[in-house]
């Protein structure tokens, strides 16, 4: 049995016939006896969408809100994903970064990964669920969320993949490519 970590952009979960998709996607790779960590972006352009409205409400835009915000459109994907999988009669859990166990530094909007502690996603695999994970995000040492920048739900999958010496599969529909990650 393998244990795979499945990326899906935000075109992937783009709207909800894609989330169903990402989630038909994930159920047959585990039907097929394998494990696997899903790690999700924010749905289709939810992030410029974001950036938009912060910038309408206010001409300044400190780091640390700003992450708050951004992260939101992971979070709500994670969760759709999960709830997509449960009709798929798959059993998961939804995991922010920081319920991921990814420790950042304090550098908000481009943090980077200091420390990768994934201990839940590993209970939540050994009790037989499909982790879902917010990518993009994480927790700083200083105990805020924070965000690695642009193609930070990518660097979540390989830290994530990294971290338990784990395959992972990029998961763009329909067509899908597969990354050995060497740690």
């Amino acid at each position: 049995m393998a244990l795979i970590v499945q990326k899906f952009g935000g075109t992937s979960v783009g709207d909800a016939d894609r989330i169903r998709a990402v989630a038909d996607h994930v159920a047959r790779t585990r039907s097929a006896g394998n494990e696997v960590v899903v790690v999700v972006s924010a749905m289709g352009k939810f992030t410029d969408d974001l950036i938009r409205l912060a910038d309408d409400v206010s001409p300044t835009r400190p780091p640390r809100e700003l992450d708050m915000l951004l992260t939101a459109g992971e979070r709500i994907s994670m969760a759709l994903v999960s709830m997509a999988l449960g009709s798929c009669g798959v059993e998961s859990a939804s995991f922010t970064g920081s319920q991921a166990g990814i420790i950042t530094d304090t550098e908000h909007t481009r943090a980077k990964i200091l420390e990768m502690r994934p201990d839940r996603i590993r209970e939540a695999l050994d009790n037989d669920l499909v982790p879902v994970v917010a990518g993009f995000q994480g927790v700083s040492t200083d105990r805020d969320i924070t965000t690695l920048g642009r193609g930070g739900s990518d660097v979540t999958a390989v830290a994530l993949a990294a971290a338990g010496r784990w395959e992972e599969e990029r998961g763009r529909l329909p067509s899908r490519r597969i990354v050995k990650v060497r740690a």
